[in-house]
C-alpha cells in the first residue's frame, strides 16, 4: 500500500470527517519528524487542514534558520544571483520540453492579486513560428531605432551594443512569451483581475531566476508595440503581450558588457 493511501485511511473515518486535527500538537509534530521528507508536506496537509472564515486552510511550515545561518544564506543567494547576466548570444543546443515546463511552473509560483494568477506562458520551439515572430519583432525594432527612440535613449544603449537585429529569437531552442490576463470571461461576463502588471512582473522575475538556476541564459525582450505577438500566437482578447524570453545555453566564448550594478547605498534607504 502506498504511503499516501495510509495517510488517507489514517486521516479520515468512514464519514469523511478529519479527526487528525483533534490529535495533540506534540504527537502530530513527532509524526512529521518520523516520516520521510518526500511525503512530509502531503501528510502535513492531511493533518493540519482547518476552516477559517468559511474557507479551507492548510498548515504552513517553513524551515527556520538561526540568524547567522540566515545571513549566510542570504549573502550566498545574492552572490549567486549577481552572476546572472543578460546574454544575447544563445546557442541552438537543444533544451528539453520538460525543462521548460519546470521553469514555467517556477515562474507560476509567484504571488498575485487575489491569487488570480493572471498570466499565460506561451512556449515556442516551432521554427516557423519563431521566424514569424523574429520578422515582426525586427520590423518594429527597426522603426524604433530609426525614429521612435530619442537621441538620449540610443546613447544610453551604446555601451550595451543592441540594435534592431534579433537573431536570438530564431537561434534559441525556445522562446517563452508571457501574456498578462487583464480579465477572465466567466459565463459571458468580464471579471477583472487585480494588480495584473505587478503580479506578472513578479512571475517574470521568478522564471528568470529559475532559468539562471538551470544553467541557462535569457534576455528580456520587449518590442514595442507588441500586438503582433497576440496575432501570431492567436491569443484571446483578454490577454496582452508582456515579455518575450529566449531561453537556451550560451554560445561558446560569450562576452557581455562590463557593467556594474548599483551598490546598496544607491538602491536602499533604511529607517531604523
Amino acid at each position: 500500500m502506498e504511503i499516501r493511501e495510509v495517510f488517507r485511511i489514517a486521516a479520515f473515518n468512514k464519514k469523511g470527517s478529519n479527526y487528525l486535527s483533534q490529535w495533540p500538537l506534540n504527537i502530530k509534530k513527532d509524526l512529521l519528524f518520523k516520516i520521510s521528507h518526500t511525503h512530509k508536506l502531503e501528510f502535513q496537509r492531511v493533518m493540519e487542514k482547518k476552516e477559517i472564515n468559511g474557507y479551507p486552510h492548510v498548515a504552513y511550515e517553513q524551515t527556520v534558520y538561526s540568524l547567522d545561518e540566515a545571513e549566510k544564506r542570504a549573502k550566498e543567494y545574492h552572490q549567486w544571483l549577481d552572476t546572472r547576466r543578460t546574454v544575447r548570444d544563445i546557442s541552438n543546443r537543444p533544451v528539453s520540453k520538460e525543462l521548460i515546463e519546470s521553469l514555467i511552473m517556477a515562474g507560476s509560483t509567484a504571488p498575485s492579486g487575489a491569487h488570480k494568477q493572471p498570466w499565460t506562458f506561451c512556449a515556442i520551439s516551432n521554427s516557423e513560428i519563431k521566424k514569424a515572430i523574429r520578422e515582426a519583432a525586427e520590423k518594429e525594432e527597426y522603426d524604433s531605432y530609426h525614429g521612435r527612440m530619442s537621441v538620449r535613449w540610443l546613447k544610453d544603449l551604446e555601451p550595451i551594443g543592441t540594435d534592431w537585429n534579433k537573431p536570438f529569437i530564431e537561434e534559441a531552442p525556445w522562446i517563452v512569451v508571457i501574456f498578462k490576463r487583464v480579465y477572465e470571461s466567466v459565463d459571458g461576463e468580464k471579471n477583472n483581475n487585480y494588480y495584473v502588471n505587478e503580479s506578472v512582473g513578479i512571475a517574470c522575475g521568478m522564471i528568470i531566476s529559475a532559468i539562471h538556476k538551470a544553467g541557462l541564459v535569457t534576455l528580456t525582450h520587449t518590442p514595442s508595440p507588441m500586438n503582433f505577438l497576440t496575432k501570431i500566437l492567436n491569443r484571446p482578447e483578454n490577454e496582452r503581450p508582456y515579455l518575450l524570453l529566449p531561453i537556451g545555453y550560451p554560445k561558446d566564448d560569450v562576452f557581455v558588457p562590463d557593467l556594474e550594478r548599483k551598490p546598496l547605498e544607491d538602491v536602499a534607504v533604511f529607517y531604523e
